[in-house]
């Protein structure tokens, strides 16, 4: 499959940088990180987002722990905040001791409740020369302890189905990398997954059924369907944009829904509100 973001169905507008997207409880999951609000939405009904919780600073990933409360990196003040039910929310992990620079993404090991969290590395927006940054693990009782290190600029992660494989995004590194999960949660046998196309440079990302891995390229606006050793099946193409994030979801798990901005740079989102998530149809589904 190779086609553009012409064919793609406008699900929700208005977002000036969509993040985090996730497939919930029959609901799309996403952050508006400028903004730091959380949102959930039925695709197919009319009712439009629903504001589920709003981070102080920039807000990123989001996960469920394994007794189904939410949880959302909050990048500034470098933590992880667990969402109440009535949408306040408090910190569950806090790592601003060990780390200076900003958090990111983060997933969550759905058969063992642990999270795995990354962090620039260095001060992206302040201009501050490129630095290999950490992956922490926080384990469920909040605890934090690193679990690898030198990643160029650790971003997304996935854990391949039915394996005990952890595969991150390495932004400006051009690159997958994987680890095997051990049982304590540590992470070992670091290896390259898939060596990615020159240029492309790999921020969100999905896993599907087959255990190929979705990328969003946010310097190159297009979303590839990559497989272990770097080969890609399947490419959308959205020129122009950033490329942010995407996730498997709808009822049969084949909708595909791929977040975009033209920036990512807080000033330029503010008075352009140009963030949308739209929706494709895809053979694969989610696992």
């Amino acid at each position: 499959m190779h086609i553009t973001m012409d064919s793609a169905t406008e699900v929700v507008s208005g977002i000036r940088f969509p993040e985090g997207n996730r497939w919930h409880d029959g609901r799309l999951w996403y952050s508006d990180m400028h903004t730091g609000e959380v949102f959930s939405i039925d695709p197919g009904a009319d009712a439009g987002p629903r504001l589920e919780t709003t981070i102080e600073g920039q807000s990123s990933g989001l996960g469920w722990l394994a007794d189904g409360r939410l949880i959302v990196s909050a990048m500034n003040a470098r933590t992880i905040q667990v969402v109440r039910p009535d949408g306040t929310n408090e910190p569950f992990a806090d790592l601003s001791s060990i780390e200076p620079s900003l958090l990111n993404d983060l997933v969550v090991d759905a058969s063992t409740g642990r999270t795995y969290v990354g962090a620039f590395g260095y001060d992206l927006y302040g201009g501050e020369e490129l630095r290999p940054g950490p992956l922490y693990v926080v384990d469920q009782d909040g605890s934090v302890r690193l679990a690898a290190d030198g990643l160029v600029f650790p971003n997304s992660a996935n854990v391949l189905p039915g394996t005990r494989t952890l595969v991150v995004s390495e932004t400006w590194g051009g690159r997958l990398t994987a680890f095997d999960i051990e049982p304590d949660g540590s992470l070992t046998g670091r290896r390259e997954w898939a060596a990615l196309p020159e240029g492309v440079t790999p921020d969100g990302s999905t896993v599907d059924a087959e255990g190929a891995i979705w990328v969003c390229s946010v310097d190159t606006g297009e979303f590839l369907r990559v497989v272990e050793g770097g080969a890609v099946t399947d490419r959308i193409d959205a020129p122009g944009l950033c490329a942010i994030d995407c996730a498997l979801g709808g009822e049969d798990g084949r909708t595909l829904y791929l977040a975009t901005a033209d920036s990512y740079d807080p000033g330029t989102t503010a008075g352009t509100r140009a963030g949308r998530i739209s929706a494709v149809r895809v053979t694969v589904p989610g696992p």
